[in-house]
């Protein structure tokens, strides 16, 4: 068994020089973008008309103030038409109040029952887009805040006729609760870090669906959001799809904020789980890459197969002071609010994540908003079977998932 150290050791190394790499990306992002308030871009010469596109489900953390944001935005012309299934869902009341608060502003409500596809998010924007006005939209996520230079920075990307669609950075805020602080955690440290890297230095940009800016003309030569509504990646497949069209996918370094306040953690594992799975389908063989590149997890490994000695718990405690080093570095430079007491779970996120990790090898099913569907290759859904010998294994499955949360 002692031969088991040195090949995690040597794991957890390879994984820590990969971080350093993200870390690097991301701090030289902060050096050329405006990440931070008060670097704004040169103002664009042509402001077009956009339509931004709110799919709204139930009370995200700050919704009001993040729907409240976008009513601040420093442009000429743009509509905001928050996009609703039901009436009765709680978030409508929220919407309403910000239509009334804010009247010189062009918003508009807009509830319509929508089963285009198995993707209810993409079902929420159908009809939203089928209502809008302008040319330009941007589908931004209803959990996300923005300054008031969002739209002015990002546009100018647009101005260039190669450009396709125009994605932003995300880092997470608030925190008041674990399962929130890890969420930040991670969208702070895998997420910004991997989005960064693999901009920076394999050129392929990563699409983050909580801000997609694009014209119609370029999403409707795609097949429009009929063509993604039976996916769970439909940011991933949008992306892909405009880029093999020969058009450019750009990311923009402005950030935009993901208020994460008041997560329990069942909910951080009920997403990264889902997470997970995506990434599984989409990446194949490649998924692999990401337990490799969790040096904590790699690290804590000798611990428990080997035991606790004075050199595996010096080993797995020294990786960890690096990797949490790593994260302080990197929500430093992108000026996120997190507490040094919230990167002190930094050790045991990463080995969450590292067990979540297994998980979509054992497991096709994906519950998203209240509903449940197998995944399979690309992301691609399908109903989950109600009845049947195979809906048994399913739901037992996620009966020991839910005991063990």
């Amino acid at each position: 068994m002692e031969i088991l150290f040195p090949i995690f050791a040597a794991l957890s190394i390879i994984g820590l020089l990969a971080y350093a790499l993200q870390v690097w990306a991301v701090r030289c992002r902060a050096a050329h973008t405006p990440l931070l308030a008060g670097e704004e871009k040169s103002s664009p010469r042509l402001f077009p008309s956009v339509s931004i596109l709110k799919p709204l489900k139930g009370l995200d953390d700050n919704l009001f103030d993040n729907l409240e944001s976008f009513c601040r935005l420093d442009y000429p012309e743009y509509e905001i038409i928050c996009s609703l299934q039901n009436e009765n869902d709680p978030a409508c009341k929220v919407a309403r109040h910000i239509k009334e608060k804010y009247p010189e502003k062009d918003i508009t409500v807009h509830i319509e029952r929508c089963v285009s596809g198995l993707n209810p998010k993409v079902n929420n924007l159908i009809p939203a887009y089928r209502i809008s006005k302008y040319s330009h939209i941007l589908i931004s996520d209803s959990n996300v805040m923005v300054r008031s230079d969002y739209l002015k920075s990002i546009m100018p990307e647009m101005q260039d006729p190669s450009v396709g669609l125009v994605s932003n950075l995300i880092r997470g805020m608030g925190g008041s609760s674990i399962g929130a602080a890890m969420e930040n955690l991670h969208l702070n440290s895998f997420v910004m870090g991997s989005v960064s890297f693999l901009d920076k230095f394999l050129k392929m940009p990563c699409v983050v669906g909580k801000s997609m800016l694009m014209k119609k003309e370029d999403l409707e030569a795609i097949g429009g959001l009929a063509g993604v509504n039976d996916v769970l990646a439909e940011d991933y497949l949008i992306g892909k799809k405009i880029y093999e069209r020969g058009k450019r996918v750009v990311l923009s370094g402005h950030l935009v904020d993901n208020v994460n306040e008041y997560w329990g953690f069942r909910k951080f594992l009920n997403r990264h789980t889902r997470w997970g799975k995506l990434r599984w389908q989409i990446g194949g063989f490649k998924y692999i890459s990401e337990l490799i590149c969790n040096p904590v997890f790699m690290a804590v490994m000798p611990m428990l197969l080997i035991g606790i000695s004075l050199k595996t718990a010096a080993f797995a405690a020294g990786v960890s002071l690096c990797k949490l080093t790593g994260d302080f570095l990197i929500g430093r430079k992108i000026g996120t609010d997190m507490t040094l007491s919230s990167y002190m779970l930094s050790p045991l996120k990463d080995i969450v994540i590292g067990i979540i990790w297994f998980v979509p090898l054992l497991s096709k099913t994906v519950i998203w908003r209240g509903n449940r569907y197998l995944i399979g290759k690309d992301s691609i859904l399908s109903p989950c079977p109600d009845t049947g010998l195979m809906s048994y294994k399913y739901r037992i499955f996620d009966t020991i998932k839910e005991r063990l949360a």
